[in-house]
């Protein structure tokens, strides 16, 4: 007798509300710090998730994948229920330790269209990821196999933790060599403003500092 199978379309959300194209665009010129800085130190995901490969670099929005420890077949589904430009978060629990994600799913990604993946588990053909130029974002490196269990529950696009940090489906994700950043998606365009104007400011300090004035005076911590 066959397991019963567990119906994905019950906790899958496909009508979610993303930023603007404008918006995207903008902010994939900002660098992650920064758009963390600018939201009031908020979002910042595990720094143990690092680029799998050099120059990898995610500006998307998110679609959330909660898939069972040891499985990937949420992965799976996430990509076809995702659409161009999406970036899959996933959170697959505590059991970081298996290699969740490879060649064959990158491919299936480019062909979608979609902007990276950032993972709070592992990954691995790291030399064919890097080739193939899809940016992904992993906690490391497991060769383990995961399974495909049909009768077992996950999500997409429902909200997802990440140690202090929750993501919904839509928030603007940044990843850059410093790290990833996620910012609600109803805040997008006053974080990009505010990120904006920070760097602004930021490059005028440094033309100041080049040009004498110490860090100290030019805070005000010189008294």
């Amino acid at each position: 007798m066959s397991e019963p199978r567990f119906n994905p379309k019950t906790t899958t959300r496909l009508d979610i509300r993303r930023p603007s194209p404008d918006l995207l665009a903008q902010a994939s010129a900002l660098p992650a710090a920064t758009l963390h800085e600018a939201a009031g130190k908020i979002g910042v995901m595990p720094p143990a998730i690092k680029p799998v490969a050099p120059g990898f670099r995610i500006c998307g929005p998110a679609v959330t994948v909660h898939a069972p420890g040891g499985d990937n077949l949420w992965l799976h589904r996430a990509i076809y229920a995702a659409d161009p430009g999406d970036v899959l978060v996933v959170s697959v629990g505590d059991a970081y330790e298996y290699g969740y994600w490879g060649e064959v799913m990158s491919t299936a990604a480019l062909a979608r269209g979609l902007g990276g993946l950032v993972i709070n588990g592992c990954v691995r053909d790291q030399r064919l990821l890097a080739e193939m130029g899809f940016p992904v974002y992993a906690r490391g490196l497991c060769i383990r196999g995961t399974g495909k269990d049909f009768g077992a529950r996950g999500w997409i696009n429902a909200p997802t933790r990440f140690d202090d940090v929750t993501v919904e489906a839509g928030d603007l994700i940044v990843a850059d060599e410093d790290g990833v950043v996620a910012i609600p998606v109803a805040r997008v365009a006053e974080v990009i403003a505010a990120a904006q104007a920070r760097e602004a400011r930021e490059a005028d300090q440094m033309r100041r500092i080049r040009e004498g004035e110490s860090t100290l005076a030019i805070f005000g911590w010189d008294q």
